[in-house]
């Protein structure tokens, strides 16, 4: 089979990416619940940080239950049972009565957003050729994307269906957890994976279908080789000399994802504006038209990612977001909230994140690592990602209301100009390269 079969790759990537879809999906759909949960659960300010955090804890734990796992049995069969604790928290979380009951569900849905967080982008970057590697493991947090966009537009039409419409937003994700399960079973597992299991026929054949006969003999022999020389690790051997600096930087892309405010600005994207005086109805359609802006960079980002680099957009992702985030504390600080200011800002910081800081995060933290500790290092980054996503959201109500917007967005600000001056100095480029060349480069240059 000299062809290669562009098509089988897509398909492939796409049921890879639904993962990433009720990630977003899952993620973003809180949103549109908080006030009416807050007065269906009678919640004060923490309170209903709470309630919207926790999802993050799950988040965290989904991450580190996923590793052992997806080595032990595959990426693909992890990725079922993610997809099944997702169609179990849509249901459970819809149904539930009491607080402790709809945090214990959520919590469920958010050991599947972990596991979908880690293994998604992986199982992309194992079996995407290196010059395609990074659009497609961008599919990822596209289809994350459309999840939150799908949740944005999901909420403003259920918010008129009476006093259960947040039961009804939580329940649509039923329905593509459903097919993300089904998809799942047609597509095949990470060639990686196989090879490490002695499985190399079927490993070739999947790489032969993708790469063509040369490309895929070529790959199958340095990824054996690559294997060869070297034992699995364990999460000592994440915090070696060898790797800690590559993890550290790993870490600090992760961390800085999330300490920037996206999913402080996702989440509570109509109570944001809300504080400007607009309804609710108002508030959830101008929502809408964040995820739509965040759907449209993405795509720019994905047609760019491989073509200028990681680096590049992170570089203009983080100015673009520090620039809106000072306006907007201005603004909050002030008051001006005059005409369409508010929502500018926010537009601009959502187009900025979206093409850069979203899918490249992704997209580094899937490839910087070696083959044999991939699973072990993006669990240390990704845990921590979470976890600095889940103090985010569980404060920033409480900042909001207590110390006003100015003081919240003007932290976020801060950390972006702090971020750029860690990616011109830390972060390194890695586009065209395959998974086995950026290993040998970055453990020699470390």
């Amino acid at each position: 089979m000299e062809k290669q079969d562009s098509n089988f790759l897509m398909l492939v990537t796409a049921v890879a990416a639904l993962g990433g879809l009720l990630f977003g999906f899952d993620t973003a759909v809180i949103s549109g619940t908080v006030p009416f949960i807050r007065s269906y659960f009678q919640l004060d300010d923490i309170a209903l940080g709470w309630a919207v955090s926790s999802l993050l804890i799950g988040c965290i734990g989904g991450v580190l239950a996923s590793g052992k796992p997806a080595d032990l049995l595959g990426r693909r069969n992890t990725l079922l049972a993610a997809a099944a604790l997702f169609f179990v928290s849509s249901v459970g979380s819809a149904l539930s009565e009491h607080l402790a009951g709809f945090i214990a569900f959520r919590f469920i849905g958010g050991l599947a957003v972990g596991t979908a967080s880690m293994l998604s982008p992986m199982y992309i970057a194992e079996i995407s050729p290196a010059a395609k590697r990074g659009s497609l493991v961008s599919l990822n947090q596209l289809a994350i994307v459309i999840g939150i966009l799908a949740a944005f537009f999901s909420n403003y039409l259920l918010v008129s269906t009476g006093p259960n419409n947040w039961r009804w937003m939580l329940s649509v994700m039923g329905a593509p957890a459903l097919l993300f399960f089904a998809a799942l079973l047609f597509v095949p597992e990470s060639p990686r994976w196989l090879i490490q299991k002695r499985r190399k026929a079927e490993a070739f054949a999947i790489l032969q279908r993708i790469n063509g006969t040369v490309i895929a003999t070529a790959e199958m022999r340095t990824i054996e080789e690559s294997l060869a020389n070297e034992k699995k690790g364990s999460y000592k051997d994440v915090f070696s000399a060898n790797v800690a600096p590559i993890l550290w930087i790993g870490i600090g892309v992760a961390v800085f994802q999330q300490i920037t405010g996206i999913n402080a600005i996702m989440y509570y994207t109509p109570m944001i504006f809300a504080k400007t005086g607009i309804g609710m109805d108002s508030a959830l359609m101008q929502t809408v038209a964040v995820g739509g802006i965040n759907f449209l960079f993405t795509v720019v980002a994905i047609r760019w990612i491989d073509r200028i680099g990681r680096k590049p957009l992170l570089i203009a992702g983080t100015i673009g977001m520090a620039l809106s985030l000072f306006v907007l504390a201005a603004a909050f600080h002030f008051e001006k909230f005059e005409g369409s200011l508010v929502l500018g800002c926010i537009l601009l910081y959502i187009a900025s994140f979206a093409a850069s800081l979203g899918p490249v995060t992704w997209v580094f933290i899937s490839e910087i690592f070696p083959n044999r500790l991939r699973s072990e290092a993006m669990s240390v980054a990704i845990m921590i990602l979470w976890g600095v996503c889940f103090l985010v959201s569980l404060v920033f109500p409480y900042l909001l209301n207590v110390l006003g917007g100015g003081a919240a967005f003007l932290f976020f600000g801060v950390m972006c100009v702090v971020y750029l001056v860690f990616i011109l100095i830390k972060v390194p480029e890695t586009k065209g390269r395959s998974l086995e060349e950026l290993e040998k480069i970055l453990i020699k240059k470390n």
